[in-house]
């Protein structure tokens, strides 16, 4: 098996795969009267329309992983972006991989921190949600509708995260 080291979770190094999703710097606009910071436009939010596709919400109820982690499989989305935002705090490991001629290659581990969520970008490969220690509950925004969105491909040999 090979090894992944965890690298951190920055928009510099998760841009080429998506956006991270956190508030950082001061507020778009203030909205309720002042009460509230207002943060536009987080993700590069992409869903297909045809064959009636729309953006929607889902919530994932995911079982608790632990480290080291083994990914053995991966998918991506042809049809649309899928954002993951964590409603219990909880942290998630995020792998992602490049392209290359329709395979995944030079994988790729993040671990979320609190207050951080993420949107992988159309077709870009990925591990399944994996929240590290306890279970976890995430809002996903992603493409519903019909059409194929889902391409899984098994990883042979898996890769293993370690901490």
């Amino acid at each position: 098996m090979q090894t992944l080291q965890i690298e951190e979770l920055t928009a510099e190094a998760f841009a080429p795969y998506g956006d991270v999703i956190e508030v950082a710097g001061p507020p778009t606009k203030l909205i309720n009267g002042g009460m509230c910071g207002r943060h536009d436009d987080m993700a590069r939010l992409d869903f297909d329309p045809s064959e009636g596709g729309r953006g929607g919400i889902s919530v994932f109820d995911a079982k608790a992983r632990a480290l080291p982690h083994v990914v053995d499989l991966v998918e991506r989305h042809p049809l649309g972006s899928q954002a993951f935002l964590p409603l219990d705090g909880v942290p998630f490991l995020v792998c992602v991989a490049e392209d290359e001629d329709g395979k995944p290659v030079r994988l790729r581990a993040f671990m979320t921190q609190p207050g951080q969520g993420v949107n992988l970008l159309r077709n870009v490969w990925h591990g399944v949600l994996a929240p590290m220690g306890a279970p976890g509950r995430y809002a996903v925004v992603d493409r519903i509708g019909p059409g194929v969105n889902l391409e899984e491909y098994p990883l042979d040999p898996p890769f293993v995260v370690e901490g």
